[in-house]
């Protein structure tokens, strides 16, 4: 079977369900093969695919060392960090060594997303790589509300803080600027006191004044938040780069490869449709949201897989590609209408100068997600670790790239976890609420199967229902009897009931109180609380000591 023939792989991926419970997929036994795999495909497979004059290995050696020195002067902006540290070796050298790759949208997540960069500096280390993390930026703002868990363990409830103003439709974390700076910079102390009652000392309370002093710096919403984490992670010895999505889209090795494809265009939008229906019949999806939306045609211009905008309209747009003769047009079918110098088959240097160009005219073009992940893992990085929802998605990718650029695509490694909140609490499940409707569900059909032996014994009325009931139960149901046969089993266990009250008013009782706790089991077992509602040194037992002995 060629490569562009294999089909999509079914990739089952679960959250651990336990407190501390890890995944690595494949196992940390296997990530030394994945690697060495990934090498001799881009050693070898990606040499001879020729992208109108450059081939992937000869963009990519020229994307890695853009990538170096663009994450070494972004980190070098707010945290110190030596070569030495982060596996550069020496600029001279830089991109020629192992570059391992994680990305997330720059805003707060939860401690199993938080993970993936411990996980990252960890394995770098072990491989001796660069481990640089991606921040998402081209990511809409989705929200600014973020939900502090709070009250007492028996009544517990998550309380909805602003971190800032509503923000805007369809506006990214690059162009997002905080608009209520007294809100923001209150949040800290709003959250602390709301989440003392449960964690007495979560690490918001020394976080927030370092986001708030690159808040001072930057003005950004994201990189305020991604800067100050970062920052603890350096204080907590982890020695990674970060470099936003943004800039990535500025490098002259971005700027070609966004050229090729879009002079390919009218190719890559069948393969990608087509992909993206395969995924949605083996995933049994009916809907047309996910995992992506269809790349649309409108007024025979084909819909490309970036966003657009401009300084007069930061909100992402669609964007749209037009070829007529030698030229591509680009548009978001609005104000932005622009011409690139690019055809399937010709040089791609003006094209790739164009593209730089347009930055200066204040329109940007970012990718999204599956080709944000395409361009990462098959020109940037050796290693690439996803989260659950990126790595289901990313068989998408596999796809793209097996079709589009006919090599196999470079493996990479999903990396989650769940970590609760260390409140000790008396715990349920659902489960323990279904063995209670089971108990109720007996009383109502079989409540002669509880009571006891004695119990019916010492009632006459009770043990001729019950002996009634037997009777007809042991009868064999016919057409002719099974009507009657119905009404006096039916009734029979409505007679029943009055002998049974007291325990089903017992079990109603027990069922109000596990549903209770079961309620309030989900907002305090829950896995989704932000990292910094955490003590400091709960988050560095799990992910300094106990993740880097499983990884």
């Amino acid at each position: 079977m060629s490569v562009i023939e294999q089909p999509l792989e079914y990739r089952r991926l679960v959250a651990p369900r336990e407190d501390r419970g890890l995944l690595i997929d494949p196992p940390a036994e296997d990530i030394g093969n994945c690697v060495e795999r990934n090498l001799t495909r881009r050693h070898d497979d990606a040499t001879n695919v020729d992208l109108q004059g450059r081939t992937i290995t000869e963009l990519a050696t020229a994307a890695r060392e853009q990538l170096i020195r663009a994450a070494l002067e972004h980190t070098r902006s707010y945290r110190d960090i030596a070569l030495e540290q982060c596996g550069v070796g020496s600029e001279s050298t830089a991109g020629q060594g192992l570059i391992f790759l994680a990305g997330h949208q720059p805003n707060l997540f939860h401690a199993g997303v938080w993970c993936k960069n411990f996980a990252l500096a960890h394995m770098a280390q072990q491989a001796g790589a660069t481990a640089i993390n991606l921040l998402i930026d081209s990511d809409a703002v989705k929200r600014t509300s973020i939900r502090v868990p709070g009250g007492t363990t028996t009544s517990p409830r998550l309380h909805a803080l602003e971190l800032d103003a509503p923000p805007p439709n369809n506006l990214p974390y690059e162009e997002y600027s905080i608009a209520d700076r007294q809100l923001f910079d209150s949040f800290g102390i709003r959250a602390t006191e709301a989440i003392s009652s449960l964690i007495p000392d979560p690490l918001i309370r020394s976080f927030w004044p370092q986001v708030v002093e690159r808040a001072d710096a930057t003005g950004l919403l994201g990189l305020s938040l991604a800067q100050a984490r970062h920052q603890t992670e350096g204080n907590w010895g982890i020695h990674t780069l970060e470099l936003p999505q943004s800039t990535i889209c500025q490098l002259e090795s971005f700027h070609y490869f966004t050229a090729h494809l879009l002079a390919h265009l009218p190719r890559f939008w069948d393969i990608y449709n087509g992909a993206v229906h395969e995924y949605r019949r083996v995933h049994k999806i009916r809907g047309t949201a996910h995992p992506v939306p269809d790349l649309a045609v409108k007024d025979s211009l084909l819909e490309a897989p970036f966003w657009v905008w401009d300084a007069n309209d930061r909100q992402r747009r669609h964007l749209f590609v037009g070829q007529k003769g030698s030229e591509l047009r680009l548009t978001d079918r609005a104000d932005i209408d622009v011409q690139l110098s690019a055809t399937a088959d010709g040089d791609l240097d003006l094209a790739t100068e164009q593209l730089a160009a347009l930055a200066t005219r204040g329109i940007k073009i970012r990718t999204r997600a599956l080709v944000t992940t395409m361009f990462a893992r098959l020109f940037l990085g050796d290693l690439f670790i996803h989260g659950i929802g990126g790595a289901k998605y990313d068989a998408l990718t596999d796809l793209l790239v097996r079709r589009f650029f006919h090599v196999e695509p470079p493996e990479f490694v999903t990396v989650s976890a769940t970590l609760q909140l260390p409140i000790e609490r008396e715990k349920h499940s659902s489960d323990d609420v279904r063995r209670i409707q089971h108990q109720l569900r007996e009383l109502v059909y079989h409540p002669e199967t509880v009571l006891r032996d004695s119990e019916i014994d010492r009632s006459e009325e009770l043990k001729k229902i019950a002996d009634l009931k037997r009777h007809w139960v042991q009868t064999v149901p016919t057409p002719e009897n099974v009507q009657a046969r119905h009404r006096a089993i039916s009734g029979a266990n409505e007679s029943m009931q009055p002998f049974v009250a007291s325990r089903h008013a017992e079990l109603r009782s027990q069922q109000e109180q596990l549903l209770t706790a079961v309620r309030n089991e989900r907002i305090l077992a829950s896995r989704e609380h932000e990292f910094c509602f955490y003590p400091a040194q709960q988050l560095q037992d799990f992910l300094l000591d106990y993740l880097p002995a499983r990884v």
